[in-house]
């Protein structure tokens, strides 16, 4: 095994897309971070969650929680959460008020929601999302492609066409985010003028690494991160989406951020992981990878996935309605 690098940052979003904390140690289980995302904004009209990438004005408010979420927090047990609003006001996920409170800010019909029971599949769901979605979910110009996905398996695919976020989590694909300093030194290079802010990616865990590569933690997918007291499979690089770009406090809106993203590291940022054995991390802690003599097909974005693959995501995009988008 080889020492990769120290857990620098721990961040946990108790409600999705809204600002979050930043912890000195914390749990992982199943769901990544412990008690991550177990909020969400629902919007009325849509009929499904929704987030930062329609709503941008969420990433200006910022939640807690009220207490140390127990044991157990999680799909259809959500802790306590206090939101706070820009002009500082504030309102508990447990006040009647709260849905009113946030579609007055947004000035749009919401509702705050907690994450669902694994059997209530329903809740999951949401409309079709369309090309015209994707564009903007993206911050897609009408003549860019639309992103290549074909590193995802497909039965993974298949669950993010049929569910708004996968069941179980409100996280958008996989349950954690694993960023390095040494890939925001690399964007930083191409664009100096950005501001590669660590908060723009949100990362669950993020880590300082020697390695001088552009991308270290795209070496590490198909292989298994331990911390001392802790696992994680490194899957895949983390497609970005537009969230990056939108303002939040103290960063201001900047299109560059994605623009670069997008030409030169094929809209990638990051890696996905899921967790192995669950067990507590804090900053500080030393990093090994086992590393796997097999990556997972496509887990680099400058990897050839299969030409199967790739026919079935072409086909996959002539099929996907057009529509208009939806606001």
């Amino acid at each position: 095994m080889t020492e990769v690098g120290h857990v620098t940052q721990i961040w946990r979003f108790p409600v999705k897309s809204l600002a979050g904390e930043r912890l000195t140690a914390v749990d992982l289980d199943a769901r990544g971070i412990f008690a991550d995302r177990t909020w969400a904004v629902r919007d009325i009209a849509l009929g499904a969650t929704t987030s930062a990438k329609r709503l941008p004005a969420l990433m200006f408010c910022s939640a807690r929680y009220t207490a140390p979420p127990p044991p157990g927090a999680g799909p259809g047990n959500a802790p306590e959460v206090l939101i706070t609003f820009p002009d500082g006001g504030e309102v508990s996920s447990s006040d009647p008020g709260v849905h009113a409170a946030l579609s007055a800010y947004l000035d749009r019909d919401v509702e705050l929601r907690p994450l669902p029971k694994l059997d209530d599949r329903k809740s999951y769901r949401g409309p079709l999302t369309t090309k015209t979605d994707l564009r903007t979910i993206m911050g897609l110009a009408p003549d860019e492609p639309l992103p290549d996905l074909s590193m995802f398996p497909i039965r993974k695919l298949a669950e993010l066409t049929r569910y708004a976020t996968p069941v179980g989590t409100y996280a958008d694909v996989y349950p954690l985010h694993v960023l390095t300093d040494q890939s925001l030194r690399t964007m930083g290079e191409r664009a100096p003028e950005a501001d590669w802010d660590v908060r723009r990616f949100r990362p669950g865990l993020f880590v300082e690494t020697p390695d001088q590569g552009p991308h270290p933690e795209w070496t590490w997918c198909g292989g298994t991160l331990r911390a001392p007291n802790a696992e994680v499979d490194v899957l895949f690089p983390t497609i970005r989406c537009v969230m990056p770009t939108h303002a939040q406090p103290g960063l201001e809106r900047n299109p560059a951020i994605t623009r670069t993203i997008a030409q030169h590291s094929r809209r990638c940022l990051g890696v996905y992981g899921t967790v192995r054995r669950s067990g507590r991390v804090a900053e500080g802690d030393a990093l090994t990878l086992q590393r796997s003599d097999r990556a997972p097909l496509g887990a680099r974005p400058d990897a050839a996935a299969s030409r199967m693959k790739r026919a079935l995501m072409k086909v996959g995009n002539v099929a996907m309605p057009r529509g208009k988008t939806r606001t």
